[in-house]
């Protein structure tokens, strides 16, 4: 009986959140191990699908490194990186857009829908989603020590997002799963951070919160203990000091364009947690890192 009470108080202390967030929209970055792990890509599916059936419009955007890696190993191509970036020519772009837009989205919509779901997989090509172009990249040249740009091939970035097609699935109560590529103005294929597709799209469906699932707890000071919240003006006090560094910059900053664009609230979690996005969006405490603007 105690067991039962305990799993009604866990309930109870749902119900304000519940209520709360009832008809927002979530968009959810799916990445790392939450993606590989049997055990948490079957937990995410149900978690994906409990938010739909209480009410909110959970909208999944993934990546796909670590697949897209495999397939070019098998087929032979080499992968070559700059500051992280995947250099992306029309072989890679060919495998890039398979994988992504092909067996990674499908395998993710398949598992939610056989587990009582209604996903559809799109990418930002499908409804004319994301308007793409190249992103440009520059490094300091060390001999004449002023920058130069450098071409990483067909990488691009957000240029805009037209949401209605994700509004028509919401409304039908689909759940949109979204893989990370976009069209240029002339019709070109552009592989986009997923990080930064999220980010993009939840402020153009103005959502209440953007999760970004990674494979860490969340931002770290540099004594290594968590930080739990960050006000948005602290931002660029926190690069300066080296708090955040590497990968994480780009996620942050994401997380601060989200918020300018609209968004409620921004996280950063570690997926690598059974039930992350759950206990996250449904209990008193959280997990991870909230990016928000907070009142002084």
């Amino acid at each position: 009986m105690e067991k039962l009470i305990e799993k009604a108080n866990v309930l109870m202390e749902a119900l304000p959140w519940i209520k709360n967030f009832y008809g927002k929209t979530i968009v959810i970055k799916y990445g790392g191990n939450a993606m590989v792990e049997e055990q948490l890509k079957e937990g995410f599916a149900r978690d994906v699908i409990l938010m739909k059936y209480i009410g909110l419009n959970p909208v999944v955007v993934h990546g796909g490194g670590p697949q897209i890696g495999k397939v070019l190993e098998a087929m032979r191509i080499k992968s070559h990186f700059v500051q992280g970036m995947r250099v992306t020519d029309s072989a890679t772009m060919d495998v890039v857009e398979m994988v992504l837009g092909g067996k990674v989205n499908k395998e993710i919509v398949a598992n939610i829908n056989r587990h009582g779901g209604k996903a559809v997989g799109l990418s930002g090509k499908d409804g004319g989603l994301i308007q793409a172009r190249k992103l440009e990249m520059t490094a300091l040249n060390p001999e004449s020590m002023t920058p130069e740009i450098i071409d990483i091939g067909m990488v691009g970035e957000v240029a805009a997002v037209d949401p209605k097609v994700i509004n028509a699935l919401e409304e039908n109560n689909f759940i949109p799963v979204i893989a990370p590529i976009g069209t240029g103005l002339n019709g070109e294929t552009y592989n986009i951070n997923a990080d930064l597709v999220a980010g993009k799209i939840a402020g153009a469906l103005k959502a209440e919160k953007l999760i970004l699932l990674t494979d860490i707890e969340g931002v770290k000071d540099q004594q290594g203990k968590l930080i739990s919240t960050i006000d948005i003006q602290r931002v660029p006090d926190l690069i300066n000091d080296g708090t955040l560094s590497g990968g994480m910059i780009p996620k942050v900053n994401c997380c601060v364009d989200a918020i300018e664009a609209g968004v409620a609230k921004t996280h950063i979690i570690d997926g690598r947690m059974e039930h992350a996005c759950l206990l996250e969006i449904f209990t008193d405490k959280g997990i991870g890192t909230a990016v928000a603007r907070y009142d002084n």
